[in-house]
């Protein structure tokens, strides 16, 4: 898909400030298209400091679960940061969805949009193999969701200590 950006990283690397550098310098109008959800303190001190950190340009879409209709309602004129498809994918495991239906059906909304879309999402396969069969499935899913989405994408980008490093560019 030529219309996708790839961003990879650990938690807190710098890449959600990355994604959103790339996406005013697409000249684009800027959608934030935001996955997570303020269910206790620390998460909304999360939250807050994402949207203080962007300036009142950009459009704001709360979608947890639904990203495909944002996808398909907006133009040409926009670039939307997907920010993260890791929240998106513990919201759809929480409530036991078809992960593999989810995915094939987000990347097809992207392949039609008109929009630039910037997908962020977290890197898990660095760290320790997690201690529970849950840790480990949602570990597995995660890795999963990374490799469709990477495949599709025209750019990826993997960010470590807010530096980004080019794993797929644009041949």
């Amino acid at each position: 898909m030529d219309n996708l950006t790839f961003i990879l990283g650990g938690a807190s690397s710098g890449k959600s400030a990355y994604a959103e550098r790339l996406a005013l310098a697409s000249g684009l109008s800027p959608v934030y298209l935001a996955t997570g959800q303020a269910g206790d303190e620390e998460m909304s001190g999360k939250i807050a400091r994402h949207q203080a950190r962007r300036g009142p340009e950009w459009q704001l879409i709360e979608a947890p679960l639904d990203l495909v209709s944002p996808l398909r309602t907006l133009g040409s004129g926009h670039v939307v940061l997907l920010d993260c498809l890791t929240l998106w994918l513990s919201n759809h495991l929480e409530l036991n969805h078809n992960i593999g239906d989810k995915t094939a059906a987000l990347l097809e909304a992207i392949s039609v949009s008109n929009a630039n879309v910037v997908a962020v999402s977290n890197e898990l396969g660095l760290g320790l193999v997690p201690s529970t069969p849950l840790g480990r499935a949602f570990r597995d899913a995660q890795g999963m969701l990374n490799q469709r989405v990477a495949e599709a994408a025209i750019t990826v980008t993997f960010v470590a200590a807010g530096l980004p490093l080019t794993l797929k560019a644009p041949q």
